[in-house]
């Protein structure tokens, strides 16, 4: 049998990233053959990302990428901000997000099938990170731009993703409206980008909330009030008639007019949201425990 070096366990971790007793193990079982160690650990790291396939991952980081007019964001899950924060968790999601940028993959499944920098797909680096940190690990979605206008990709502490295409204005117009969405989350970008059923519900509601002796004025009167109560409410929805966060003495579009732009779209992407979090009762888990 094949000695099993120090070095060559150190040669095989810094390989996989596995630790030291499973490379020392893996290498036993293969006779020293390093190559035949790392498929036997990234097949049993797939195993692992089997069983941890079904615990909820809420937690992780929104990754950018970025070069010129091309950008995209990634969100990549983990089940504890713990995991999201370690280094070897920052690094995956990075190299995930070059991979979109480099493939032009259009959704999760053609990024999983991407290459990393490292030769390995997203999917078997995945798998790698899961048997490594130890956690359920998913990419979740991906969100991307190409456009020859100006583009802004912004991450606000890894939790929020923002992208924005801009017509005119510059670069730094550009970031500056992506900041904007980051802070304010609008649903739509422009007044005409908000539906009419939206609109007419609000109406409604405006109307109900009136007292009887307003509802006895004349109709063009209000018409008059319920409509400037509705143009207060599609101002707060619409990016365009928000107060600017760089500038709150303009909104949006005066700053966009300001600066000879226009804002033609936007993506917004926050970690977990949409996803039901399962909050943990330490306390009764470990009682649980102690009874069994």
């Amino acid at each position: 049998m094949a000695e099993i070096t120090a070095s060559l366990v150190k040669e095989l971790r810094e390989r996989t990233g596995a630790g030291m007793m499973e490379c020392k193990k893996a290498l036993s079982e293969t006779n020293g053959d390093i190559d035949a160690a790392a498929e036997a650990l990234r097949k049993s790291g797939a195993a692992k990302a089997d069983k941890k396939a079904s615990r909820v991952t809420a937690e992780g980081r929104i990754a950018v990428a970025q070069a010129g007019g091309k950008a995209v964001l990634v969100e990549v899950n983990s089940e504890t901000d713990f995991v999201a924060k370690d280094a070897n968790f920052v690094a995956f999601t990075d190299a995930v997000a070059q991979a979109a940028l480099a493939s032009g993959a259009a959704d999760v499944e053609a990024l999983k099938a991407a290459k990393l920098a490292s030769g390995e797909t997203v999917e078997e680096a995945r798998a790698a990170a899961i048997a490594k940190l130890g956690e359920n690990i998913q990419v979740r979605r991906i969100a991307a731009i190409d456009s020859s206008n100006n583009v802004a990709a912004y991450s606000h502490g890894g939790k929020i993703g923002v992208l924005v295409e801009v017509a005119g204005g510059d670069a730094e117009f550009a970031r500056g409206v992506a900041m904007h969405v980051a802070a304010m989350n609008p649903p739509y970008n422009k007044a005409a980008d908000v539906p009419a059923d939206f609109v007419a519900k609000e109406k409604e509601i405006e109307l109900a909330k009136m007292s009887e002796k307003d509802k006895q004025k004349p109709a063009e009167i209000l018409e008059k009030i319920i409509g400037g109560k509705i143009a207060k409410i599609v101002n707060e929805v619409s990016l365009y008639g928000q107060p600017y966060v760089l500038n709150t003495d303009q909104t949006v579009e005066q700053a966009a007019k300001a600066a000879g732009a226009d804002v033609v779209r936007f993506t917004r992407l926050a970690v977990g949201e949409g996803i039901e979090k399962v909050v943990e009762d330490y306390a009764a888990e470990v009682a649980k425990a102690m009874q069994v």
